[in-house]
């Protein structure tokens, strides 16, 4: 079966999101390394790595990914953003590598009103960069979006493209939201809807690229384009589009990870996992 978790806060030490995700019973994690806000965050430091790892070992090394700052644009036209961006991601990269963790989700960028052609050339260009300067072999996924504004990556064949162009492609994998692939106008909700949508992400992309799921529901209905979360089964892809994603037997194994609204107590964290777990 997917391994199912969720999004956890690191407030108190990152290595406080293992407690929080063995509270809600979740068996994947994502986190976010440092403040997804900053541009300079404070280094990791030996400390910091060592109670990670030892937290992550007694939860029996379930799969974890961390989650780029949102600052982070590859694909942007100004000199100075792009500079910052790179420097960012390497620093990302650098986090992960000392705390072991495989993946790096990140959103493909905004073309800031230049074109999905230009932004497309250009986030590779920088994300080739990162890896030239980074030295380090941790897996970047990029992650679909939901194609609000000048924002990338909501159709499967933008992905592709950068996958194909990038001269580090073996380190690209991808992670599929399904709040975002459905505002973005792909079917999850019926079984036939499901299907199309998945041959189509197949022969874009392959799915043996797809290596993390987002579980997410929608606020908003089907081709909105608009990235807003809800609760598994209170949005508009209800409870058959996950159920129809759970069975998906090619996806056995697989983290997939609420990024849902919480409050403090996790309550609707474990709430949501107990839904999609009755849908299984």
């Amino acid at each position: 079966m997917p391994l199912l978790g969720a999004h956890e806060s690191v407030a108190g030490g990152l290595y406080r999101a293992f407690d929080r995700i063995e509270k809600v019973g979740g068996e994947s994690l994502q986190i976010f390394t440092r403040n997804q806000r900053q541009w300079n965050p404070a280094p990791l430091t030996d400390e910091e790595i060592s109670l990670f790892k030892e937290a992550h070992g007694k939860s029996g090394y379930i799969p974890v990914a961390s989650h780029a700052s949102y600052l982070v644009n590859l694909a942007t036209n100004k000199k100075e953003l792009l500079e910052k961006s790179i420097a960012s991601l390497v620093l990302e990269f650098e986090r992960c590598h000392g705390l072991g963790i495989p993946y790096v989700v990140m959103h493909p960028g905004s073309h800031g009103g230049d074109g999905i052609e230009a932004g497309l050339s250009r986030f590779v260009a920088g994300l080739d960069r990162v890896y030239e300067n980074s030295g380090r072999a941790v897996t970047l996924l990029l992650e679909t979006t939901a194609g609000q504004g000048t924002g990338l990556g909501s159709r499967f064949e933008e992905i592709s493209y950068i996958i194909e162009h990038s001269e580090f492609s073996r380190y690209l994998g991808v992670c599929v939201d399904t709040c975002h692939i459905f505002a973005a106008g792909y079917e999850l909700r019926d079984a036939v809807g499901y299907a199309r949508t998945m041959t189509e992400l197949d022969e874009s992309v392959g799915l043996h690229r797809v290596k993390f799921f987002h579980l997410n529901d929608s606020k908003k209905g089907l081709g909105s384009r608009v990235d807003r979360h809800e609760h598994i089964g209170h949005g508009a892809i209800g409870l058959e589009g996950f159920k129809n994603l759970l069975t998906d037997q090619r996806f056995n194994d697989l983290p997939m990870t609420l990024e849902t609204p919480k409050s403090d107590s996790l309550i609707e964290d474990i709430e949501n996992l107990q839904t999609l777990r009755s849908l299984l």
